[in-house]
């Protein structure tokens, strides 16, 4: 006679393994928070307690973890400054610097961490240390060439008041085109200046190239052709310059209300559908822009003024200035042109 395998005996021992089974993984886990079900009762109760740090089953009360990670502050802080001072952290990342931020700087100033000044022998290694911890920053000729180009970035960037994250920008584009080689046979401050011109036109940053070649070391044609050059390489998706962004900080310099701004901006609305932006240059269609707004709206600057701002010549606001008027002088401007 053929006995039946006893189903149920089968099914206890198979329930019996598995738990066994996850009961060791739960107790081998080296993290807490792969934790799920508790090693004991094998509930899937289970309390984190953040300020005992301690994982603790909500059923039998054992406690399964007891040395979580804390993620909070290490000290009570209760200003700015207590923060600033007990941090452990250092300084985030930047691609403003060649070595991100990330290396040690030795103080120039010969004082010890209390502030008193340190003894002459002392001071005598603290300048040797300084000296080869500035040699020891810069190991090969792609660093040198990147920290040279930083520089002039972080100088030009602070000529022109450009944004932080504007010459962060500028920095990532010139290191890709470092990457792929594009600086053979061309110079350190050519690249630089015209990666900060991408910059710009990418954040719609109104800045140009008259601008640019005034605080840089080389001139405007150079820094055109760079810039030709590294946004066809890199393939660089730049929209065209739009006039209107220059045209609240022409009048804001020449100390023009919003009327005037908003005047401005209709002329070069209407200017637009007349097809006479094509092969100007913007900043001279928002130059002759404000002065026509602005004598249209009885605030009458001088045409070397608005040149003086704009950065162009007396003769481009004049010539500008006289195909707009031609335009809109028999039209009446309103919001919807």
């Amino acid at each position: 006679m053929v006995q039946r395998p006893n189903q149920t005996a089968e099914k206890t021992s198979s329930n019996d393994t598995s738990a066994r089974s996850e009961r060791r993984r739960v107790e081998e886990a080296p993290d807490a928070s792969e934790r799920t079900v508790c090693p004991e009762c094998e509930s899937a109760s289970l309390l984190r307690d953040g300020d005992q740090h301690e994982v603790v089953c909500g059923e039998c009360g054992l406690v399964v973890v007891d040395e979580t990670i804390d993620y909070g502050p290490e000290w009570r802080a209760f200003t700015g400054a207590e923060r600033e001072d007990r941090s452990r952290a250092g300084a985030p990342t930047t691609e403003l610097l060649h070595d991100k931020g990330l290396t040690t700087t030795i103080d120039w100033r010969d004082r010890d961490a209390a502030g008193r000044m340190i003894e002459a022998g002392q001071r005598d290694r603290a300048r040797r240390l300084r000296m080869w911890q500035q040699r020891a920053q810069v190991g090969d000729a792609r660093e040198r060439n990147l920290r040279q180009a930083l520089g002039e970035l972080s100088r030009m960037a602070s000529a022109l008041g450009v944004p932080r994250s504007v010459q962060e920008i500028a920095s990532t584009l010139y290191q890709e085109a470092l990457d792929a080689d594009l600086l053979r046979g061309r110079s350190i401050e050519g690249i630089a200046t015209a990666a900060l011109y991408a910059a710009c036109r990418q954040e719609d940053l109104p800045r140009s190239l008259d601008e640019l070649a005034r605080v840089s070391r080389v001139d405007r044609r150079r820094i055109g052709r760079a810039y030709r050059y590294i946004a066809q390489k890199l393939e660089l998706a730049i929209e065209p310059i739009d006039p209107e962004l220059f045209l609240p900080r022409f009048c804001s310099a020449l100390e023009l209300g919003e009327e005037t701004r908003r005047e401005a901006q209709l002329i070069v609305d209407v200017t637009a559908e007349e097809g006479l932006h094509s092969g100007r240059s913007p900043v001279s269609i928002a130059a002759a822009a404000v002065y026509l707004a602005a004598r249209r709206c009885g605030r009458d600057r001088s045409q070397e003024e608005v040149a003086d701002v704009a950065q162009v010549t007396v003769p481009t606001v004049r010539h500008r200035y006289q195909e707009q008027a031609e335009v809109v002088s028999d039209r009446e401007l309103t919001a919807d042109g």
